[in-house]
């Protein structure tokens, strides 16, 4: 099959990276990925769908979040190599599953990208510019905007060109800024108008009822938020010690992020001006810029600059990092075995995988193209993202039965529960993203399979062998995700007409069955797993680089410091 390069290519590949990142640099990767254009837009829109109840909403997205990412940390710190997101179903149930899981985890993060620029190029719009006004119709950016979004994604990728090391101090030194800007946004707001009577009046706590508190977690821009949990998991193979600061950097980005979320909700809620609120309630809201024109609307003129300045500043961010662990991704991807090999260079003056760059650039500008929105494009990426974490439940405990003996920086005691809880909690927030937004992303989701099946079966062919024999362990193993999928739409379409189905399932009954679902196809994808040539390669991998770690730590020191001084200058 196309997945059994040899090892010392991609041993090869990945030496080229730089272990420089600890756990404040990957934690500030982490947390500057949450906190991007979500918090910007986030408050509102969870509000205009949820009203008052948006602030449950975020809680749930951190415990959904948190929950999935905790299965995810263990899978990072056993396989501490860049672009780790799109490797684990690859080592757990093959190519199928595999390929699947990293096209959906791709197209989740690829496209917040542009969904970032997006972000800075809607907040302009509200500047008392003619020429900035006219960025953005009201809807999704005008021709004019979309070129303006375009020099900022050249610019975040500009900045990866060069170095880890650049990006990573770069990053670091944003994130703070990105820190302190919403805790004062909150701040202010709060103390400039705090109005109780938003929480009781227009319709209540939950005018929507407690389904549209679901949706909003997942088409919001919750879900897109908290998806910043994994940029310190595709950047594993610059990390300098993966198992310890892994999973810290996960964990502490997800709740300083909820936190700091929180805190925006209430105070958008409360800073509300009640004529706002009119007839059509929460539902009613339109802000172009919505925290910016709130503080303009209680005089915090200083406090709106400040709002304008940081629609570059946080969106850029997150671009930056994101077209740095996309490339990884796609790195991944390739040794995989489903990309060409030139995806999968890294420079080795810079440590940086060039080409992967160029690719995710041009579908960045693809999706910019045809999704000009920010909501648009919030509401594909939380539906992908969901797909794409459908496997770590399954994967962390597939491997626990395939490898049991494979070395796990990090092992909770409570993954046997953790894992088919998270799987759960995966299943209800895609059939919360409504249909027939359920369906179309699931449809994106075969438009990949082409690429799978050239490489997979066409390229077999062409040079004259036959792969089926190879191939069956792969598309027995990789049945059950394709299956889910279906099984996942069918549900959306039948559901309960709260989240946008037919109503031939009764409501509460409707998120009973999807549990249900979840939980069969948890223990359908265990049992499905087994010992296909990823994962063996995986293994040997990792004990070869635990023979080298227990050589060099047997050399004597002063043998050590002979090597280090032949090492030339500046190496």
């Amino acid at each position: 099959m196309s997945t059994t390069k040899t090892q010392d290519a991609e041993q090869g590949s990945h030496s080229n990276y730089r272990r420089s990142l600890g756990t404040i640099a990957l934690t500030a990767t982490g947390l500057g990925s949450i906190i991007g254009s979500g918090w910007l837009f986030g408050a509102e829109r969870a509000a205009a769908i949820a009203g008052p109840a948006a602030i449950l909403a975020w809680v749930i997205g951190a415990a959904v979040a948190l929950t999935i990412a905790l299965t995810y940390t263990e899978l990072g710190s056993m396989f501490p190599k860049a672009g780790g997101m799109v490797r684990y179903g690859q080592y757990s149930h093959g190519s199928l599953a595999g390929y699947l899981a990293a096209w959906a985890n791709w197209i989740a993060i690829v496209s917040v990208i542009p969904g970032e620029a997006t972000a800075s190029v809607q907040y302009m719009s509200s500047w008392k510019f003619g020429w900035a006004q006219e960025l953005y119709d009201g809807k999704e950016l005008t021709g004019t905007g979309v070129a303006l979004a375009s020099v900022l994604l050249v610019f975040y990728f500009f900045l990866n060109w060069f170095a880890i090391s650049l990006f990573a101090k770069t990053n670091t030194a944003i994130t703070v800024f990105k820190v302190v800007v919403p805790v004062m946004t909150a701040g202010a707001l709060m103390l400039a108008h705090f109005d109780t009577g938003n929480i009781t009046d227009h319709g209540g706590f939950t005018p929507n009822g407690w389904s549209s508190v679901f949706t909003a977690v997942a088409v919001s821009g919750i879900v897109w938020a908290y998806n910043g949990f994994q940029s310190p998991l595709n950047l594993a193979g610059e990390a300098r010690n993966p198992g310890k600061s892994l999973p810290k950097a996960v964990i502490w980005s997800i709740v300083i992020a909820l936190v700091i979320y929180v805190a925006l909700q209430v105070a958008f809620l409360m800073a509300v001006p009640g004529d706002k609120l009119g007839s059509a309630g929460w539902a009613g809201l339109g802000y172009n810029s919505p925290l910016a024109d709130l503080a303009v609307a209680w005089g915090l003129n200083w406090l709106a600059l400040l709002l304008y300045a940081d629609a570059f500043v946080s969106p850029s961010g997150t671009g930056m990092i994101y077209a740095a662990t996309t490339s990884r991704m796609i790195h991944g991807v390739q040794e995989n075995g489903h990309l060409p090999g030139v995806f999968g260079r890294v420079d080795k003056k810079t440590g940086v995988p060039r080409p992967a760059l160029l690719l995710n650039l041009a579908i960045a500008f693809l999706f910019l193209a045809v999704f000009r929105g920010w909501g648009s494009l919030a509401e594909i990426v939380s539906v992908a993202t969901v797909i794409s974490y459908i496997t770590g439940p399954i994967a962390v405990m597939s491997l626990r039965r395939l490898s049991p003996d494979l070395k796990r920086p990090v092992k909770l005691r409570a993954m046997p529960v953790i894992a088919p809880v998270a799987m759960i909690f995966g299943s209800l927030v895609l059939y919360w993203g409504r249909w027939p937004l359920t369906g179309k992303v699931i449809l994106i989701m075969a438009v990949g399979l082409p690429v799978w099946a050239w490489y997979e079966i066409g390229k077999p062919l062409s040079q004259g062998r036959k792969p089926w024999g190879e191939l069956a362990p792969h598309l027995k193993a990789g049945a059950w995700m394709v299956a889910y999928l279906l099984v996942m739409a069918a549900v959306s379409y039948a559901g309960g007409k709260e989240f946008g189905g037919r109503g031939y399932v009764p409501q509460g009954w409707d998120l009973l069955l999807v549990a249900l679902i979840g939980l069969a196809f948890y223990y359908w994808g265990v049992r499905s797993s087994w010992r296909n040539p990823s994962l063996i390669k995986a293994e040997a991998e990792i004990a070869a680089a635990a023979d080298d770690a227990a050589d060099e730590s047997a050399q004597p020191v002063a043998d050590r410091r002979s090597d280090d001084d032949k090492a030339p200058v500046g190496a």
